[in-house]
């Protein structure tokens, strides 16, 4: 019989599987479209209303593609919305971070040196967060400061930089990295949902009405767009950063944060540049090769000690059953003895700065809080050690195990 601790990794491992993928679909049609509109030529032979048009070859065969900038004049039979891709990647992106994050909020999200709360408190501020990023979001777009391209931008630069400073001071630094991501991805997914969709549902059925769709709709939605194709990059570089401890765990985490949405401004605005035929602006790449640097630089600032290793005080009763089991004793001294050099607050491992993903395993506390991965990348799999450099034997494997096994029955 499988145990809950696999079958929840590979629930974890199906969800991220689809997220992925999701992406990927949403992520692909968006850049297409941004170029592809960036790319639009004019022709003398454009029907009425058309905005221009681009032809394109591939898979073998040639695209004739013309834009409305309102809508043509008569609804055609058939039409592609694209719509699902953001739902799904907004959807899977979020049942992956409660499988992940709330399931596993002792460990991933609650981090009692920076701000001590209960559990479903910090479900209940992580939700109510990313419900308020869209609210403020919508606000500043619908306020006088939307009609300024520029200026709204510089606004929600600001708003995004005060989420990373504010996540680092709420949970992990992990799952700050993901929030301030997901707080990024659910706007991007609510505008398609709540403004880009309605709008072109809109047209659509002014259309039908055989009136004239109001112009400021797909003005709107452009908008909504072009805020969605500078923020992808950031998102995508967040939501990787929980393999990175450099970008996460370290006292500058936050700026490294506000830093990478720069770095997302200055290469998309190379391609789009590039696809309008404006020219190629190549400072825009030493603009962000001087932002990478910058973040390199901080993530190497000499560090604030992370703390004593917390006492067993603070355990939550079902970590306490780790420590009181009985074959505890030897599974400190395995863990001490093959893992520790690498997972501990100052590494001892040569060429390590921090340790892989965070993970520290320096004291009871730390051992029984990531005793599920403990089980499942050292007893049920050969993942840890990496190669097995400290040769952990397969007696100790079976130890570790047992030890597992026998405090979640």
């Amino acid at each position: 019989m499988i145990d809950m601790a696999l079958a929840w990794d590979w629930l974890s491992f199906a969800l991220r599987w689809l997220h992925v993928i999701t992406a990927i679909a949403w992520i692909g049609s968006s850049f297409y479209f941004i170029a592809l509109d960036l790319g639009l030529r004019k022709a003398p032979d454009l029907p009425k209303g058309a905005h221009g048009e681009e032809w394109q070859v591939h898979g073998g065969g040639f695209y004739h593609i013309r834009k409305y900038l309102v809508a043509p004049a008569e609804m055609p039979e058939h039409l592609t919305w694209f719509k699902w891709e953001s739902y799904a990647t907004w959807l899977s992106g979020f049942a992956l971070m409660a499988v992940v994050y709330y399931a596993g909020a002792d460990l991933y999200l609650i981090d009692a040196n920076v701000l001590e709360m209960s559990q479903p408190v910090a479900i209940a501020v992580s939700i109510a967060s990313i419900a308020l990023g869209w609210i403020v979001y919508d606000l500043l777009c619908k306020s006088p400061a939307g009609k300024s391209t520029t200026g709204l931008m510089l606004l929600l630069y600001g708003v995004l930089v005060a989420m990373a400073w504010g996540y680092t001071q709420i949970f992990t630094g992990r799952a700050a990295f993901l929030h301030l991501g997901v707080f990024t991805a659910t706007i991007m997914s609510a505008n398609v949902f709540m403004i880009i969709i309605p709008n072109q549902k809109k047209v659509v059925a002014a259309l039908i009405a055989g009136k004239t769709p109001d112009p400021a709709l797909g003005a709107q939605a452009k908008q909504r767009s072009l805020h969605n194709n500078y923020l992808t990059l950031p998102v995508i570089f967040l939501m990787l950063s929980n393999h990175y401890p450099l970008a996460f765990a370290v006292q500058y985490n936050w700026l490294i944060a506000s830093l990478v949405f720069l770095m997302g401004v200055t290469i998309r605005h190379f391609f789009n540049t590039r696809h309008a035929r404006k020219g190629s602006p190549w400072w825009t790449w030493a603009a962000t090769a001087a932002l990478f640097a910058a973040i390199v630089w901080l993530s190497a600032l000499p560090q604030p000690m992370a703390g004593e290793p917390e006492d067993s005080a603070r355990l939550t009763p079902q970590q306490s059953r780790f420590v009181t089991q009985a074959r505890f004793d030897e599974v400190r001294d395995t863990v001490l003895g093959r893992c520790s050099m690498c997972h501990a607050r100052e590494p001892v491992w040569e060429g390590m700065i921090v340790p892989p993903k965070g993970v520290v395993l320096e004291s009871d506390a730390d051992i029984a809080a990531h005793a599920r991965e403990i089980y499942l990348q050292a007893a049920r799999s050969r993942a840890m050690p990496p190669a097995n450099l400290t040769y952990l034997e397969d007696s100790e494997r079976r130890l570790l195990a047992a030890w597992y096994e026998d405090a979640t029955r």
